[in-house]
């Protein structure tokens, strides 16, 4: 397994995950900023748009952290890390596993960027209520998903520490716990590049 990396982008989750599941993987260091790096035959075959991370697994390739994390929890975790297809929770997972690059992302590039927020015609809502939505979830529990840690909050974790990292979280006791749980987590330690 190839994990197709650039130090503090998406690929933090990606490295984050594949500690957590456990699978030996070798890191392959994509400068993203020089076009000879992106042109790594291996690495074009598994992200087509040039873009970090990327994951070959065999005769798998794919890139995008939400769909490499949802592609190791489900081959790799034995159900530990996502709930089986049929499973009640499921949904649950699934809308969290997409919370953070269909949400939390372009929230995030809203509060960076110039574009106004608009909550009625933004898929997204806008940076407030995404924020509530966090709070409110992880108000009542430790983990975003039947209470039990999984690749969702890999996903909203590493999200919510960006925000962090970067200042543009607001003071909030339930988030601020939340990054903590995630952080002292071994795998985390170990995988979050």
């Amino acid at each position: 397994m190839k994990f197709f990396w650039h130090p503090k982008t998406r690929s933090a989750r990606v490295g984050w995950m594949l500690e957590e599941v456990g699978c030996e993987y070798e890191k392959v260091l994509i400068d993203i900023r020089d076009e000879d790096a992106r042109g790594n035959a291996d690495f074009r075959a598994a992200s087509p748009l040039g873009k970090v991370p990327a994951l070959a697994d065999g005769e798998n390739r794919l890139a995008d952290s939400a769909a490499i994390c949802l592609y190791l929890a489900d081959r790799y975790s034995q159900g530990t890390l996502a709930p089986a297809i049929d499973a009640d929770t499921r949904g649950t997972f699934l809308f969290w596993m997409f919370f953070a690059p269909g949400v939390i992302e372009p929230c995030m590039a809203e509060r960076f960027g110039t574009s106004q927020a608009n909550r009625v015609s933004h898929g997204w809502g806008d940076f407030a209520t995404m924020i509530e939505c966090l709070e409110t979830a992880l108000d009542k529990d430790h983990w975003l998903v039947a209470n039990t840690f999984s690749a969702a909050d890999v996903m909203v974790g590493g999200s919510c520490h960006f925000m962090q990292q970067f200042g543009i979280l607001p003071e909030s006791r339930p988030i601020a716990s939340y990054i903590e749980r995630c952080t002292q987590r071994p795998a985390f330690q170990r995988g979050f590049v």
